[in-house]
């Protein structure tokens, strides 16, 4: 028998912001995705939104459906 998980990774809002432009900084949503495999999790679907933050701004987030036998 299998569980699942939905697991969101975005950045931090004022990183969004004044760093970056709202982009997922590719090393720390590795290392995320690591520690989830970590615990048995894989990914199983993944899809890419922007999501709106404040009035003029937005930035990238990953949604991923995680997927493992059950414990």
């Amino acid at each position: 028998m299998k569980e699942y998980k939905i697991f969101l990774y975005s950045e931090n809002v004022w990183a969004s912001i004044f760093f970056n432009g709202g982009k997922v900084n590719p090393v720390k949503l590795t290392e995320a995705l690591n520690n989830q495999a970590a615990e048995g999790w894989e990914v199983k679907a993944l899809q890419r939104e922007n999501r709106r933050t404040f009035l003029f701004f937005s930035r990238e987030a990953f949604v991923f459906v995680l997927e493992r036998d059950r414990r």
